[in-house]
């Protein structure tokens, strides 16, 4: 009686996990990004959509909604918040808000060159993504799209001409508008759609972006000059938020982890191969680019760097996290 018994409960056991099992419920992740189909962005998302289908049988979908159809960053930070998207690719200023941290890289001219960028980020980016998933987000590492180059209708080097434009800054990015203020340039906030035709009824008549997004998105159609300054490096990341991230099985968490932390970084080298060319092919669609005299860079250099250490004061990034990345760049330019 009691063998019976145990046979009974061993295969009630058996029968109950092979229905949990199989009870596992597909999840369609919702993903948004301002990335226009046909970017290398679009293109490795639409694969690594394919491939975590096929390496997931089927319990893990995603659905991109490319082309900044669900909004800007901060709509779809929105619609994250009550659920209605899972995911996005996101500029770091979309983040600034969640997670202030994000925006270390892009404080005005903290770098000089992308081997800076890629020394300091080897030592940073981890602590980066550990602070996202305390905020609630997964990320999968930052894709860099390279350094943002004041664009103009007329030339203009040192930092009085620029003041004197009307310069464009993407709506609702805190990080964007907060490196222009510290120049004392006052921008005009606009959507990424509204950009070329702003440009083109003289509503603005610069930008700061870097070369492949100006290439993109067409708005090279509408500038002549550029200065060759790198005001601010330009990133962002793939998260998914935790909520919807832990509700997928151990196994399947692995594998989007594994894909999506691929695909990011096959973007991030991709982008910096991609910004050298597109830097050549403005100049061979007949961009000027303009270099600051010494004088001229060293007053841009002045500012930004009071405005770092102000930014800091503010809490606008944390103060260990400035200073170790500081103590880096310290270290890298005293081997050059």
């Amino acid at each position: 009686m009691i063998i019976f018994n145990y046979v009974n409960k061993y295969k009630f056991l058996l029968v109950l996990a092979l229905l949990l099992a199989g009870s596992v419920e597909s999840a369609t992740l919702k993903i948004a990004t301002l990335s226009p189909e046909g970017s290398d962005w679009m293109k490795v998302l639409r694969l690594s959509a394919k491939e975590i289908e096929e390496k997931t049988s089927g319990n893990v979908k995603l659905k991109i909604y490319p082309g900044g159809v669900m909004g800007d960053d901060k709509a779809v930070m929105r619609k994250m918040r009550i659920g209605q998207l899972q995911g996005a690719v996101l500029t770091s200023g979309g983040l600034v808000n969640s997670y202030k941290d994000i925006g270390i890289y892009g404080l005005p001219m903290l770098f000089r060159s992308q081997a800076e960028v890629d020394l300091t980020r080897a030592q940073i980016d981890e602590v980066l993504m550990e602070g996202l998933e305390a905020k609630g987000f997964m990320g999968f590492g930052l894709a860099g799209v390279g350094f943002a180059y004041p664009m103009s209708q007329v030339a203009a080097t040192n930092v009085s001409e620029v003041r004197k434009m009307k310069i464009w800054t993407p709506d609702n990015d805190l990080g964007a508008l907060t490196a222009f203020e510290a120049f004392n340039i006052s921008p005009i906030p606009l959507p990424y759609g509204d950009v070329l035709m702003g440009l083109q009824t003289g509503l603005i008549n610069g930008i700061a972006a870097p070369p492949v997004g100006t290439l993109l998105l067409q708005w090279h159609t509408q500038v002549s000059y550029a200065l060759d300054l790198p005001l601010l490096y330009v990133y962002g990341s793939f998260v998914i938020s935790n909520k919807a991230f832990k509700k997928l099985s151990t196994e399947d968490r692995q594998t989007v982890s594994n894909v999506l932390n691929a695909a990011v970084n096959q973007v991030d080298r991709a982008a910096k191969q991609d910004d050298q060319k597109a830097k050549k092919a403005l100049s061979g669609q007949g961009i000027s680019w303009l270099a600051p005299v010494s004088d001229d860079f060293a007053e841009w250099d002045r500012l930004a760097s009071t405005a770092r250490k102000a930014l800091v004061e503010d809490g606008y990034v944390s103060e260990p996290l400035y200073e170790r990345v500081v103590s880096i760049l310290e270290e890298i330019r005293a081997g050059d």
